[in-house]
């Protein structure tokens, strides 16, 4: 098949038609067509050549030339399309016939006068056209159709990538393996079934909204994912029914859902005069409702934001009523304390309520009755009473009288300010100083055992002399297998403080080899970037922080300078 003057506006008039159907440029599908002459063209004058073709936009006349670029003496590899610049200086001259064109760097060159090849120019001739064969035809046509569907995927994510994050509307077009494809206008959505609510089913034509939770660009062409299951669908869904929240008056702080069942929204508003809940539920419900309607009458709790982590958790348990919250700031984890016939309440069915209030508020939330609280802090007055007892020689009553005080251990009898001893009724100066002085002996006792432990397990004096670590912690790491320096600085931060893990689904509680010397996550890591410093594993300056006005004050000088 030969281009002839028959079929040349054909060329046009089929990528203006191709570019239409794909919603392109016209000019990509040239250029595509322009790619697949010439690799059709090297079948027949040769691979190794350099054959390129330009379609006239106007008249799409398609022009056949042979390219030889100037490379250096030595760098000469292939010789169809490389020469030097000596080779090339006979054909500097353009032809009379004007058929020989020279190009530097893309630009084409017209004269000539007092100048030499240089390397980097690009010598092009013309060649007559091919007749491409059926299997050259076919060729072409693939070549096409693969750049056309390149163009296309770009087309896609282009104009998809900035929608991640927001609402989509669509129509199903078919259902594969409980996958919805979604028909998205200029593209196809899937719908994984993992993403949808509940048991929510849909035919082909069938509208959809959904959230745009991501947006990849794969081999296959760009995928663009959605959810219905997504905590953020549901905020984007208030955002459309709020115009408080779009105007940026209310904002949404958390958002937790059990799909199809319950959710809550933590809300806040930065005018005083609106009510935060108010707005969102609307008059007689009606902006709430119309979210429920679009997530299967899902229940949704919306609920005020304080900063106050004690009480937004109480709001967040609504509506079960809190007696009181036992907070420890080390920890992420946080005790709730209710009334007996709230319990239930509280705990939500297959525990969803304390579920979700854990979600919104990101705290480890234990729920404790009012008699079970009692009876711990009852177990825990007798347990401090006994060590007391045991360990300091004491009585039954001058045990509790240390604990009733707040006293927990024997390090705070050891090394409290005496004056803290003296203020406990019936205490004189001799007994307070009698006291602290058992209580050194113990810990002295302690620490020389667990330090004798410790080295019998192979603990040497890199890590025992360690600062930081006492004699018990460096026992308890012994027991673990970590024994010098180098072991303990090649440890991770949760494996000495603790942590969580998700595993399936659910969150896996990982016991710190240090945790039970309370040991933050932050000291571990502390404690370890120190030891990695010390070996000369870590330079000391990369841990430094950067002042990044002083940088910039550096540079800007520099620059000045220069």
């Amino acid at each position: 098949m030969a281009i002839t003057s028959a079929n040349q506006l054909e060329l046009l008039q089929t990528a203006e038609a191709v570019a239409r159907e794909k919603m392109i440029e016209p000019e990509l599908v040239i250029e595509a067509m322009e790619d697949s002459l010439a690799r059709a063209a090297k079948s027949r004058y040769g691979a190794e050549m350099d054959i390129r073709v330009r379609i006239d936009r106007k008249t799409g006349n398609a022009t056949f030339t042979r390219a030889r670029t100037v490379v250096e003496d030595e760098a000469v590899e292939n010789y169809q399309a490389e020469f030097t610049a000596d080779q090339a200086r006979p054909y500097f001259e353009p032809s009379k016939d004007g058929r020989a064109i020279w190009l530097r760097e893309g630009v084409a060159i017209s004269e000539f006068k007092g100048n030499t090849p240089q390397a980097g120019d690009v010598f092009e001739e013309q060649v007559p056209p091919v007749d491409l064969g059926r299997i050259a035809a076919q060729s072409a046509k693939q070549v096409i159709l693969q750049r056309v569907r390149e163009a296309e995927r770009d087309r896609q994510y282009e104009e998809f990538k900035d929608r991640a994050g927001t609402i989509i509307n669509g129509v199903v077009k078919r259902e594969e393996y409980g996958n919805i494809i979604v028909d998205v206008g200029r593209g196809e959505a899937i719908l994984r079934r993992n993403e949808k609510i509940g048991r929510e089913s849909y035919r082909p034509n069938d509208r959809i909204r959904a959230y745009v939770k991501d947006v990849r660009r794969e081999a296959r062409g760009p995928q663009i994912f959605l959810s219905r299951t997504d905590p953020q669908f549901m905020a984007e869904l208030f955002k459309m029914e709020v115009p408080e929240i779009y105007d940026g008056v209310i904002e949404i702080k958390a958002v937790a859902r059990d799909p199809g069942s319950r959710a809550k929204i933590a809300v806040i508003s930065y005018d005083n005069s609106i009510d935060p809940v108010g707005a969102c539920v609307g008059m007689r419900g009606s902006r709430v409702q119309a979210v429920v309607g679009e997530l299967q009458g899902e229940k949704i709790d919306i609920i005020p934001w304080n900063d106050d982590q004690a009480t937004f958790l109480v709001n967040a348990l609504q509506p079960a009523e809190v007696s009181k919250v036992v907070f420890d700031e080390d920890s992420t984890s946080i005790e709730v304390v209710v009334p007996d016939e709230q319990l239930s309440l509280a705990i939500g069915r297959r525990g969803q309520n304390v579920r979700l209030a854990s979600q919104l508020t990101g705290l480890d939330i234990d729920i404790l009755t009012e008699e079970e609280e009692s009876k711990r802090r009852q177990a825990e007055f007798n347990s401090r009473t006994q060590l007391f007892m045991d360990k300091l020689d004491l009585d039954e009553f001058f045990a509790q009288l240390l604990v009733a005080e707040g006293f927990t251990n024997l390090e705070e009898v050891a090394y409290v300010d005496l004056d803290e001893l003296l203020a406990i009724d019936g205490v004189d100066e001799g007994t307070a100083e009698e006291l602290q002085a058992r209580a050194r002996d113990v810990l002295e006792a302690a620490n020389k055992a667990a330090l004798e432990n410790a080295r019998a397990l192979g603990a040497e004096d890199s890590l025992i002399e360690f600062e930081g670590l006492t004699p018990q912690m460096v026992e308890a790491l012994a027991k673990d297998g970590v024994k010098t320096l180098e072991d303990f600085a090649t440890c991770a931060d949760w494996e000495l403080a603790g942590g969580w893990t998700t595993v399936d689904g659910q969150r896996v509680k990982d016991d710190g080899l240090l945790e039970p010397f309370n040991v933050s996550l932050e000291d571990a890591q502390t404690m370890v970037m120190t030891a990695r410093v010390m070996l000369g594993w870590v330079d000391p300056t990369e841990l430094e922080p950067k002042d990044d006005d002083s940088d910039d004050e550096d540079t800007a000088t520099e620059e000045a300078g220069a």
